[in-house]
Formats: C-alpha cells, structure tokens, sequence
C-alpha cells in the first residue's frame, strides 16, 4: 500500500497544475517539494502527506475532494479546433484545454438534472482529408446549414443562441492570452458541439463571426483525424475554410449582394448594424464572391486603415455582445429547486466558485456572499 493519502489520483494533479497554467518546478517550489516529487505524484508512483495535499489544495484552490474523484479525462483521440498551433501558444492551449473539459464535465454533471436540448447539427459527410472539399461546396454547406436550422437569406439575430437551441455549448471566458483566440471541440462520445468564445479585446461582431467560424469547423472537419490537423499545411488550410465558411453563413449570397451594389465604407458602415459583421470582412466576402477585384480590395482595405479602422472600426463599442444563456439557465434551475445546494454542487464539480464562474461564463452569477443572482428571464431551450 501507497503511504501518504490512499487513493490519491495522480492525473487530478496533473489536470489542475496545467489548468493553473504552472509546470512542476513552479508548483514544487510553490508547495515546498522537489519537482521529482511532484512527478511521482502525478504518475502515481507515490502519494502527498497529508500537510502538502493541504498546501496543494490551498496554492491550486480546489477542495481536497479533488485530488480524490474519478473526473473526466481528455480522450486520446481528441480534436479541439484552436486558432494557433504555435510553440508560443503551446501552455496557453494546454491550460484552455483543461478548462474546455471542466466546461464538459459540467455538462455532464447538469445532464442528470437537466434535459439539454438535443443535438440538431447536420451532418454533410465531409471528407477527413480537407483538400478535397473545395470553397464552392463550402459556399453551398453554408446555404444548407442555414436551411437545416429554417433560416431565411437575411441576417441571423443571435447566432450564439442559434448553436445553443440546436444542442450546441457556448461559454465565454476570459483567458488573458492574446495569441489564444476561440476553440471548439465535438465530443466524441455523444457528438455535443462545444465552442468556447474569448471575450479578450473581442468586439460583438468579432465574437459572433468567431461562433461562425467555430461552427464552420463542427460541420466541416468533424471528419479530420488529430494526425492530420496537426500538419501546418492542413491546419492552414481548415483556417481558411472555416473562415470562408462563416462569412458564407453570416452573408448568404442573394441577400447580401442586393446590400452592397455600388461598395463603399460608408455603405459598409451604413448596414453594419443590419448584418453585425465588421466591415473588413464584409469587404473580403464580396472578394470571395468575385463583386469587386482584386485591385477593388486592396484600395478598401488601405482606405480602412487611413480612417484607423484597422484595429477598431466604427460600431464596435455600440453593437451588443452575444451572450450564452444556456448554461447559466441550467444551474439556475438546480439551485433555486434546491436539486443540490451551493457546496455539494462544488464539491461534485471539484472546482473553486470563482473557476465556476469564469469557466463556465456565469460572469457575476453568484453574489459576494455566494447566494445566487436570479435571472427570472431565461429559459432553456425545451423547458415546460
């Protein structure tokens, strides 16, 4: 028998160091071992005393439940769609995963109290390999994506609450990390669409284009094998599709072109607040469908940057963010019924309060005294 603390799980350690963005040296000097010990611990060849599990639980902040509960584990074979594959972004990817699957875990905790709305996503058959699906059959993807979910040829109202009526999970997060931009991962077992949208110096329709993006990725790529994304050529390549994909959705075609007959940036600024997508990639979509030239394109982009709309366009602090509401709405549910209380839900998650809220996206849910904050308005997709 293992002295120390009998069922210690040496994986838990491991999944809340990464999530705290900290490698063993940092974590061991933090808690007074040697980074050799905090190895063992993780790999299970030996167990903490009880003093450093009160130190790990203290400097990590998470219940010593934690340390102690069978949680749920990133499959092997798990894709999750990130913008950058840098080496620069390599630990701030690691530690979003962990937390995608705490979001995950959440889920399925909710699930035994909550009937989610049932996954409505089409399926097109795409193939794994990426380079044999060309933007024309993108463009027409997007057209019958639309007309999967019933949508007319104008512009969607709500595309985060789109994704979430049709069995989707969206959060927003605050990861403070700026070469990090959104991810989304369908889950392999149950085929859940989860996105993760960052809120970092995002505008509205930043944040809404990147759930089209995100999206673009869960209808095109379900197919593409963790190998093959991790080729920089193919990785490219799903980047631009995605983003084709998502300027296709949000601007059908026969609509948007009636829009923008005689193109200028006042006439892009004009219908900005009609279409809540930034006139930089409006610009580029009428590209795509061949309305203006090359030459066309890059006069507007340089006269975008003269007017220094480059980083900020005009709008972008008036526009209203998208906010996720399913999520929120579900622990409301289990909490006002008193299902659970505040600790077990806590203990159950294996999570610190403030994770919860910052995680899951229940930005100020809880109040100071952690009493629940009522949102008498929300309600999930199929409840009575």
């Amino acid at each position: 028998m293992r002295k120390g603390s009998p069922n210690f799980i040496g994986e838990n350690l491991k999944e809340i160091r990464e999530a705290r963005a900290l490698n063993q040296t940092t974590l061991a000097k933090l808690i007074g071992v040697t980074r050799q010990s905090i190895s063992q611990y993780e790999k299970n060849n030996k167990t903490p005393s009880h003093d450093v599990l009160l130190k790990m639980s203290g400097t990590l902040r998470v219940p010593l439940l934690f340390f102690f509960q069978n949680r749920y584990q990133i499959p092997d074979n798990s894709l999750v769609f990130f913008r950058s594959l840098s080496a620069a972004t390599k630990s701030s990817r690691l530690q979003a995963k962990r937390k995608l699957f705490w979001v995950i875990s959440c889920v399925e905790y909710l699930r035994n109290f909550i009937d989610f709305p049932s996954v409505n996503y089409p399926d097109f058959g795409t193939p794994n390999d990426p380079s044999n699906l060309t933007f024309k059959e993108i463009e027409k993807i997007a057209k019958e994506t639309r007309r999967h979910w019933g949508l007319s040829n104008g512009p969607i109202s709500n595309v985060v609450w789109l994704l979430e009526n049709n069995g989707g999970v969206v959060c927003k997060q605050e990861l403070h990390k700026q070469k990090l931009d959104a991810f989304s991962h369908l889950n392999a077992d149950d085929f859940t669409p989860y996105y993760v949208l960052i809120t970092d110096k995002a505008s509205a329709v930043r944040l809404r284009f990147d759930a089209a993006h995100e999206l673009g990725h869960i209808v095109l790529h379900r197919a593409i094998s963790p190998i093959n994304f991790k080729n920089k050529a193919t990785f490219k390549l799903i980047e631009r599709q995605a983003n084709y994909f998502a300027a296709a959705f949000l601007l059908p075609e026969e609509t948007f072109s009636n829009d923008v007959l005689v193109p200028s940036l006042n006439l892009f600024r004009s219908i900005k607040p009609k279409w809540k997508v930034s006139i930089a990639a409006m610009i580029k979509r009428m590209r795509n469908l061949k309305l203006i030239s090359e030459e066309r394109e890059k006069r507007l982009f340089t006269n975008l940057s003269r007017r220094g709309w480059k980083t900020r366009e005009p709008l972008d602090d008036q526009l209203v963010y998208e906010k996720p509401r399913l999520l929120q709405r579900a622990f409301e549910i289990i909490l006002e019924s008193s299902i659970v209380s505040r600790d077990d839900l806590i203990n159950n998650l294996g999570i610190h309060l403030d994770d919860l809220e910052k995680v899951v996206g229940l930005s100020d849910f809880f109040d100071i005294e952690g009493n629940i904050i009522r949102f008498p308005n929300m309600r999930i997709h199929n409840e009575d």
